[in-house]
């Protein structure tokens, strides 16, 4: 894996000058969307403790469902990180709203859409 980003790296940049030459390149799809959720500053984990079994079965829905790719929980313990199955912000923000944290206003999300390595297209060019 390290050589793998090794290659890529010293490919994209020599490819610099090349870019340079072509004309610029559409923005990839987007595929999936990774969603970072918060605890809101000043929530008593009380509260939370008592949203988390219906916040875990909706969770465990959506995943079952395939709207969940990928879940991880974050190092620092506020939270947790999804990688969702969605084509849009819009549609991964429509799907984390249905969940009660963040019905209950004790989460927020930040979204980030996530699409193929674009660069990787100039391998495909003769």
């Amino acid at each position: 894996m390290t050589r793998v980003l090794a290659l890529l790296t010293a490919f994209l940049a020599t490819a610099a000058p090349l870019r340079a030459q072509q004309a610029p390149t559409a923005t990839p799809p987007t595929t999936q969307v990774l969603a970072t959720l918060t605890v809101n500053a000043g929530v008593d984990r009380a509260a939370i403790t008592k949203v988390m079994p219906n916040e875990v079965r909706d969770t465990v829905k959506l995943y079952l469902d395939g709207k969940i790719q990928q879940w991880y929980s974050r190092s620092d313990g506020r939270g947790v990180v999804f990688i969702l199955n969605a084509t849009s912000v819009a549609d991964a923000k429509a799907l984390t709203d249905t969940l009660p944290l963040v019905k209950a206003n004790l989460v927020t999300f930040d979204y980030m859409p996530l699409g193929p390595l674009g660069p990787l297209r100039m391998l495909l060019q003769p």
